[in-house]
């Protein structure tokens, strides 16, 4: 029997115990979100079973929602959750040589912060409209007096044939602009079809991607892009008012290309189905990603169709398809580029209604007076703007906001192939607002 000298034994127990700490290597950065990232979407589907419109399209695995379910946290256990990944991601180390991987980081931060906000919301909490527009979507909307919106309405008095007051003018001048219901489908197709097709130039769309269009009635919203997945959509327009033809195109861009449709389908197939980030699977509405998604659809009419494309495609395609006056296309569109100057007035009704300081009846007259919309239209707004918020914001603060970003990079409506280049960036990294400022 041979005695083995003990300093022999010593030397291989470390040998073994090294090779054993060297087969046990530390998880990277992305192995540890990626396991992070089924936790995030199970407190996101628990917060859903609070919020009705919290949770706008989700195409991840059904044991994480399943799980949220049997869970069935309470409000306060969703915000004690929430507090401790907030602590764990903001322990995490990042190099700033990993530009990604710091982005992803604050993505999810951003994300959960902006649920803090919420979840005081749905428990009952009425914070201020800036509060709100801040915690949530990173906004700093601005704020405009009254003569802001009168300067603008009273150059648009200016330009609108009638008597009468310029809200009395400018809403029977919209008459003659309105789409026959009729003709809708073929109008609304046709728009989609050539904003697919501008868009197809720049993007490699998956070769599956579709949407079905719907339309719908009885809806605080005028269209809606309801994500189902596997690149596919639902959208759905609102004809309880009518529509009128330079919402063709709008509508087809915001919610279908190079819009809506495309920002998810873009995050499915870069993040989730290539990369693996499955919290990007999971898409909260009032959250930063509402403000980089209605403003990036917003701004990407005017990437599809720069200068005046729009209003020539209208008045060579679209006007005659609806059986419009092809004449009058573009003094249409002078008229509609002034009062888009008053977009922020429906920002600050939102403010003083949700602050306290405007009654329903008052935002209605406000909305009437200062965004010139009918009462019914004023009504339908008003309904919006109780169901969802500040969420108002995204739409005019997030497209400038977008808008100042591309441009500050070099892509100007006279550099169109820069300006879509930088527009396909934005859609493909986990951008959230405080990163385009």
């Amino acid at each position: 029997m041979k005695i083995i000298n003990s300093t022999l034994i010593f030397i291989l127990i470390m040998f073994g115990l090294n090779s054993c700490n060297k087969s046990k290597k530390m998880p990277t950065l992305d192995q540890k979100l990626n396991t992070f990232s089924s936790d995030y979407i199970v407190l996101i589907h628990a917060m859903g079973l609070h919020d009705n419109d919290y949770v706008d399209a989700y195409f991840g695995p059904d044991s994480l929602k399943n799980e949220a379910e049997k869970l069935n946290w309470t409000l306060e256990q969703i915000d004690k959750k929430n507090n401790e990944y907030i602590d764990f991601l903001s322990k995490i180390s990042v190099p700033d040589s990993n530009v990604v991987g710091k982005l992803r980081v604050n993505f999810f931060i951003g994300m959960l912060q902006a649920l803090k906000m919420r979840i005081k919301i749905v428990n009952g909490e009425t914070p201020n409209f800036d509060e709100e527009a801040k915690a949530i979507y990173m906004a700093d909307p601005p704020h405009f007096p009254k003569e802001y919106f009168e300067i603008a309405i009273k150059k648009l008095d200016s330009l609108l044939p009638g008597t009468g007051s310029t809200y009395e003018k400018y809403n029977e001048f919209k008459k003659q602009f309105i789409i026959p219901t009729g003709k809708l489908d073929t109008v609304f197709k046709t728009a989609i079809a050539e904003t697919r097709k501008r868009t197809k130039k720049y993007f490699d769309l998956p070769l599956n991607e579709y949407f079905e269009l719907e339309y719908v009635t009885d809806k605080a919203w005028s269209g809606y892009n309801w994500f189902q997945g596997n690149s596919v959509s639902l959208v759905q327009i609102n004809t309880d008012m009518p529509i009128y033809i330079d919402r063709a195109i709008d509508l087809a861009a915001h919610e279908g290309y190079p819009g809506h449709h495309v920002y998810h389908s873009t995050f499915e197939q870069n993040f989730v189905k290539k990369k693996g980030w499955l919290e990007f699977s999971i898409y909260p509405l009032f959250s930063p990603l509402g403000l980089i998604s209605e403003g990036s659809a917003n701004y990407g009419i005017e990437v599809a169709f720069p200068g005046k494309e729009k209003t020539e495609y209208e008045k060579t395609v679209l006007y005659p398809l609806a059986g419009l006056n092809p004449d009058l296309a573009e003094k249409y569109a002078k008229v509609e580029e002034l009062v888009s100057k008053l977009s922020y007035a429906g920002n600050e009704a939102a403010r003083a209604f949700l602050n306290g300081d405007f009654s329903e009846e008052e935002t209605i007259i406000y909305l009437m007076d200062y965004n010139l919309m009918t009462e019914e239209r004023a009504k339908q707004r008003l309904s919006f703007i109780k169901k969802y918020r500040s969420y108002v914001v995204n739409y005019n603060y997030g497209k400038d906001l977008v808008s100042k970003f591309i441009k500050n990079k070099g892509g100007t409506p006279d550099h169109p192939e820069i300006r879509w280049f930088l527009f396909q960036d934005l859609l493909s990294n986990p951008y959230l607002p405080n990163d385009l400022k």
